[in-house]
């Protein structure tokens, strides 16, 4: 592998003279920058990331943690992310798995945003208690390193069931998700409007995937439920999945079956019914966290945000 040494001695000059060189420094002329570049250039010079972020203790990256990549979900808020980072000349990597946390204590990002439920809450009180600028999207924590932006799952899963009981439901199931904070959220006030309203209830556990969805789906017509079926899925994914399942049955969604999801996915608007469901701003998410972000890298004062929620309406429930 090719190094400064190496690019010293086949332009002769110094290694300090080649530091200068490639860094930008201004004790080098221009034609001096210009030629060392063209025989690094050459020569497929490659820097050292890690050396580089030893010596300015600062990448100019940010680590983005997610469950998973599956899905419609993760693209607008990771194109928001993506772009508030621009704003600030940062980039972001996308992780996912225990080994990529290493990235966080090893300062090879800057800071971290994560969404991702199976990154211990333990794990995070750790490294923002050693200073580490996180913003986290899926739990609550108070540490001075840490800021949250969290989606108002309350007032969307109030939403949600309010729309079913002025329908006159009788009965609702919730299809549920992966064990995260969302879902814990979604589950908790949903239970609680249903109780206040008087309305029976049936929880399906799902995992958050199309696949889990259809799943409930079988599940929930096994019981020979009475018409029309009520269903308050805690996200859209489910949804399509609860779509594929009656697609080849008598049972058509938005008559015999009333369906409401979360998210807002783009999918939604071009399926028939159209699914109605809880929106926010994905984009609109992903470019906050990553302005608080930057806030704590900078060192500059911060608050929590929620991102609200609002009902669209859509012929799987009417």
């Amino acid at each position: 592998m090719v190094g400064i040494k190496d690019i010293a001695k086949a332009a002769g000059v110094s290694i300090s003279t080649v530091s200068y060189a490639l860094n930008g420094s201004p004790k080098v002329t221009e034609q001096t920058r210009k030629r060392i570049q063209d025989i690094a250039r050459e020569m497929n010079y490659v820097p050292n990331m890690a050396a580089r972020t030893l010596k300015k203790q600062q990448t100019n990256i940010v680590g983005v943690y997610l469950a998973d990549y599956g899905g419609s979900f993760y693209g607008e808020l990771l194109d928001g992310i993506k772009r508030g980072l621009a704003t600030f000349d940062y980039e972001m990597i996308v992780c996912s798995g225990q080994r990529s946390h290493l990235f966080i204590p090893e300062r090879m990002v800057d800071g971290a945003i994560i969404l991702d439920w199976t990154f211990k809450t333990e794990e995070i009180n750790l490294l923002a208690d050693r200073g580490h600028p996180l913003v986290v999207l899926d739990r609550e924590i108070d540490r001075k390193s840490v800021c949250k932006v969290l989606l108002d799952n309350k007032g969307g899963s109030t939403l949600a069931i309010s729309k079913l009981a002025e329908s006159g439901s009788q009965k609702v199931f919730l299809v549920t998700g992966a064990d995260g904070y969302d879902s814990q959220e979604r589950y908790k006030t949903s239970i609680k409007e249903l109780e206040r309203f008087g309305i029976d209830y049936e929880v399906i556990p799902g995992e958050f995937t199309e696949p889990s969805g259809y799943r409930a789906a079988e599940t929930i017509m096994a019981k020979n439920p009475d018409f029309p079926v009520d269903i308050f899925s805690f996200n859209d994914e489910m949804a399509v999945g609860i779509y594929k399942y009656f697609s080849d049955r008598p049972e058509k969604i938005g008559r015999e079956i009333r369906l409401i999801g979360f998210d807002n996915i783009e999918l939604g608007t071009f399926m028939d019914p159209r699914l109605a469901t809880i929106s926010y701003s994905k984009h609109r998410w992903g470019m906050v966290a990553a302005e608080k972000l930057m806030q704590l890298i900078k060192g500059e004062s911060t608050e929590d945000e929620v991102i609200y929620t609002t009902f669209v309406a859509g012929d799987s429930f009417s």
